[in-house]
């Protein structure tokens, strides 16, 4: 005899079914998700670890068994570490710096960019392939030509000889470059025709159509720049013309022995502005370098 199913018992057995496959459509519809979680875990963790650091005292931080958060917030590491050196001086140099070189390289990027990819002059291939030539040399082979460079024009310790050596860039050229060759030459022409020179055409038609190529760059030349820290412990020996990575440097010298709750609490003020900024533009900076170099 046939055996009649209860309705209740069905009703459920259906529920589940929908349940499981919701589960199922919802992993396949954000699948990228669940892959990139464990790796945002993996990029956060130094971070994560830095802040936590900051916040204890010496003794927790070598003590196995104090745990990973501190017992109490100790925020007075944050003005003991800013104490240690004037790093208010330091953020300003770092902001005159950063901002210096990238408003230098934008500007010879953008007209040597143009000159290669529009005009025609004698030499132009032999010239491009220096500037791709230099991309292939390593920037510390070139500290010594530049410290010479800037110590016959009398310049050494002051904030142009953290700017000059950089005010151009091999690579922003040649990326800039090709985002121009991809813009139509009819546009170019239109705008001859209704009087602009190679200057108006540059400023009305490449420009606007590239900017998301700019911001690119840009994005790459403020990291860059802010976190180096080579060039400027070479040409500066006085506090009013440093910036920002030297005072993390002064506070790990080995002769007097790192703090590491001072110097992990001045990381964090080294490392914010860059954060803040991409938090705040951070959906900028996404669809700046999704459609690089795109049409």
């Amino acid at each position: 005899m046939a055996t009649i199913q209860d309705p209740i018992e069905m009703s459920a057995a259906a529920g589940g079914s929908r349940s499981l496959s919701g589960v199922l459509a919802a992993v396949k519809r954000n699948w990228l998700h669940f892959v990139l979680l464990p790796l945002l875990a993996v990029w956060a963790s130094p971070l994560v670890w830095i802040v936590v650091t900051s916040l204890k005292t010496r003794v927790e931080v070598f003590d196995p068994n104090a745990g990973f958060l501190p017992a109490v917030a100790q925020w007075s590491n944050y003005p003991a570490a800013l104490a240690v050196a004037p790093f208010g001086t330091y953020l300003i140099n770092s902001i005159l710096v950063t901002g210096g070189i990238l408003v230098c390289e934008l500007i010879t990027i953008t007209l040597a960019a143009y000159a290669f990819a529009r005009l025609n002059f004698p030499g132009k291939n032999i010239l491009f392939t220096l500037f791709l030539l230099q991309i292939m040399f390593p920037i510390y082979a070139t500290f010594l030509t530049n410290f010479v460079t800037v110590r016959e024009l009398g310049i050494l310790n002051s904030l142009p000889a953290l700017v000059v050596p950089f005010v151009a860039s091999g690579y922003g050229t040649f990326m800039l470059r090709q985002a121009f060759r991809q813009v139509p030459t009819e546009l170019a022409d239109a705008a001859r025709l209704d009087g602009c020179g190679h200057l108006g055409i540059l400023w009305h038609v490449y420009l606007p159509l590239v900017k998301p190529t700019l911001v690119a760059f840009s994005i790459i030349a403020v990291v860059t720049h802010w976190n180096d820290y080579m060039w400027p412990l070479l040409v500066t020996n006085s506090e009013s013309v440093r910036t920002l990575p030297i005072g993390l440097g002064l506070l790990a010298k080995s002769d007097s022995g790192a703090d590491w709750t001072r110097l992990m609490a001045a990381t964090v003020v080294v490392v914010s502005p860059l954060l803040i900024f991409f938090v705040i533009f951070q959906r900028r900076f996404v669809d700046s370098f999704m459609h690089a170099g795109l049409k």
